[in-house]
């Protein structure tokens, strides 16, 4: 069990973990899950003027932080760096958030492909776990802005 599990079981969120090689970003992820990489939500970490917030993108996109600092009034808005990551979450493996912003406390900007799978694979806090669950169950009751913030159109 792991802090992600545990947390989505508190939420009464059913969900599939699935055990794989050893995966450092959201592509190699989804190659070792054997499964097209916009079915993996890809989260990032930004620091805004209002503290720290996630971003939530398919696994094979590229974040346009211009939208972010659009969307969130911040013209300084930027990823953290991987030295801010591993502070901030250390019992985290790095590139391997979770898009919870409850158990993470950070809001979070979801792309609304996310929003579109019935079903979400995303990293659960280590190299080599990730968790299957309906997209509906993982964000119901987070603190969410679904908005555009990628860039350009879905590569096919």
């Amino acid at each position: 069990m792991s802090r992600t599990t545990d947390h989505l079981r508190a939420k009464g969120v059913e969900f599939e973990t699935i055990a794989h090689p050893s995966a450092f970003t959201t592509l190699a992820e989804a190659k070792a899950l054997g499964i097209d990489a916009d079915g993996v939500a890809k989260t990032l970490l930004l620091e805004t003027a209002s503290g720290p917030a996630l971003a939530v993108i398919g696994g094979d996109r590229k974040l346009d932080l211009h939208r972010i600092e659009q969307i969130a009034g911040d013209k300084h808005a930027r990823l953290a760096t991987e030295t801010e990551i591993e502070t901030a979450y250390a019992d985290i493996e790095l590139g391997c958030l979770p898009p919870l912003p409850s158990m993470l406390d950070a809001p979070a900007f979801v792309d609304p492909e996310v929003m579109a799978h019935d079903t979400i694979v995303f990293a659960a806090g280590s190299r080599t776990e990730s968790v299957k669950a309906r997209t509906a169950d993982v964000f119901r009751d987070e603190k969410i802005t679904v908005e555009k913030i990628v860039a350009g159109p879905s590569e096919e």
